[in-house]
């Protein structure tokens, strides 16, 4: 299974238990603790129905220092980025879910530098906020949506901060992700 983006991959593990299920709360925990109570939640069944996710992530702001410095046709370009929506496509096993490899899955050097500032997950709701330590700077994060077992809404924000020349950049976007049927074993089910 292909990697998504980042944002997209902190979404993943939300297409889960619907308004009756578990509840998962977290204050200044490690991705891995986070991990362990989605597990942990989920020994009564499944939080995430297995099969063909399709969704789009849609940025609708991105701010970086010097932007106005680019040139003309650099800065249309990203301009024309902005509200266009780039699909995704995921093929969730039911292996994957068994082993616990369709939530939070990622890459495990970038998340044991990053602590949610809080984490819930209840209701059909999600509310979290993360601080990430990285080599070029700091970044905080927040992801707020809805999410059931075939669908997904997320709506993120973050910002990062570092030394010239990264300095600081935000950005915001949504994420929209359904499961459409079952899993093709096509090349573009990453």
């Amino acid at each position: 299974m292909r990697r998504v983006p980042l944002i997209a991959l902190l979404a993943i593990p939300l297409a889960a238990c619907g308004s009756g299920g578990p509840t998962v709360t977290a204050t200044n925990a490690s991705t891995s603790e986070v991990e362990a109570k989605v597990a942990a939640a989920n020994s009564g069944g499944e939080m995430i129905a297995p099969g063909r996710w399709e969704g789009s992530l849609t940025m609708h702001d991105f701010k970086m220092p010097n932007m106005d410095k680019l040139p003309p046709a650099a800065r249309e370009q990203m301009a024309s980025r902005m509200g266009a929506s780039k699909p995704f496509t995921n093929c969730v096993t039911e292996e994957e879910i068994k082993a616990k490899h369709g939530f939070f899955t990622g890459q495990d050097d970038a998340n044991k530098n990053c602590r949610y500032d809080h984490f819930t997950m209840a209701g059909g709701k999600i509310d979290s906020a993360m601080s990430c330590t990285m080599p070029t700077g700091k970044m905080a994060m927040t992801m707020t949506g809805t999410y059931s077992p075939d669908s997904y809404h997320m709506d993120a924000a973050s910002t990062t901060s570092g030394a010239a020349p990264v300095g600081e950049m935000s950005m915001s976007m949504s994420i929209d992700a359904k499961r459409v049927g079952a899993c093709r074993g096509t090349p573009d089910e990453h």
